[in-house]
């Protein structure tokens, strides 16, 4: 039998339940399939799997990786009820996921609103998390950011040409930080796809803006009670300019519940994209490590 390519995903799917029906969720799977130690890593908001992509590639020959588009992100299906694009229809869609890989334990990688998602799936009892990284989200989140964030989500124009589409990522993504031509080509690739009208549109649900602007807190929004829950050994990403996650909110983060190791990435706000080696050296030295926090 000839042994798989590890520099390669595979394509794969899943039926996952909700309220109002099923949808699928498509997710790229790379490394051994026989390996039993599985890494989940989770997109941010409006974006996709796809942006796991060279630090899944770096991490295939240590790991088996399961990068998941959310409902209504990538080629995920749109769900039916835009008010199911919550966190708690997102950890049952992964709690599937992980059931579909058959493991008994994962390590999560989750950027801001996947990172969210692991830290409520890791707060569970009897979780299958064994390792949580948390990239420049935690449990306070700053209202400042929330309407930032607010104020572009589903009012994407459709762009005439990708050309066009680049120069908006790269306007609505500054927090990002400086990353090279194709860094950026890349991060627009899986951000947009061209349409039968020959318009370039982004890859997501606009309609994820419904709940997340009718959940819009008054004041920072306190998750201290998830993450006080969470017992796992757990690493804390933050960019340095960040307006999400605060230096106040990841001292105490290293205070209580897990008391998490924390490094600052330098010249980044929210959020690191990890496709620098030297951040996805980070993730490599946490999860190769031994089990003490």
């Amino acid at each position: 039998m000839a042994e798989p390519d590890l520099s390669e995903p595979r394509r794969r799917s899943l039926q996952c339940a909700s309220p109002r029906g099923l949808h699928r969720i498509v997710y790229r799977e790379w490394g051994d399939p026989r390996n039993r130690d599985v890494l989940v890593c989770v997109h941010g908001l409006t974006r996709s799997a796809r942006d796991l992509d060279e630090l899944a590639r770096s991490l295939a020959s240590h790991f088996r990786i399961a990068c998941p588009d959310l409902a209504g992100r990538g080629d995920s299906d749109r769900l039916s009820d835009p008010v199911l694009y919550a966190v708690p229809q997102y950890v049952a869609d992964m709690v599937t996921l992980i059931a579909r890989l058959d493991t008994e334990s994962v390590n999560w990688l989750g950027t801001s609103v996947g990172g969210l998602i692991g830290m409520a799936l890791a707060a569970q009892a009897g979780t299958p998390v064994k390792k949580l990284i948390l990239n420049d989200v935690g449990p306070v989140i700053s209202r400042v950011a929330l309407e930032r964030i607010g104020s572009y989500v589903g009012n994407a124009p459709a762009f005439g040409s990708f050309e066009e589409a680049e120069q908006y990522v790269r306007s609505i993504s500054k927090p990002f930080g400086a990353h090279s031509e194709s860094q950026w080509r890349f991060l627009t690739e899986n951000w947009v796809k061209q349409e039968a009208d020959g318009r370039w549109r982004p890859r997501y649900d606009p309609r994820i803006a419904e709940p997340y602007r009718a959940a819009m807190p008054e004041k920072d929004l306190e998750l201290w009670p998830v993450y006080d829950a969470i017992r796992c050994p757990t690493l804390v990403l933050r960019g340095e300019s960040s307006d999400l996650l605060s230096r106040a909110t990841t001292a105490e983060m290293a205070r209580r519940g897990p008391k998490a190791k924390l490094i600052e990435i330098p010249g980044v706000g929210h959020a690191p994209t990890l496709l620098s080696a030297e951040q996805i050296g980070i993730v490599r030295d946490f999860l190769l490590q031994g089990d003490t926090p």
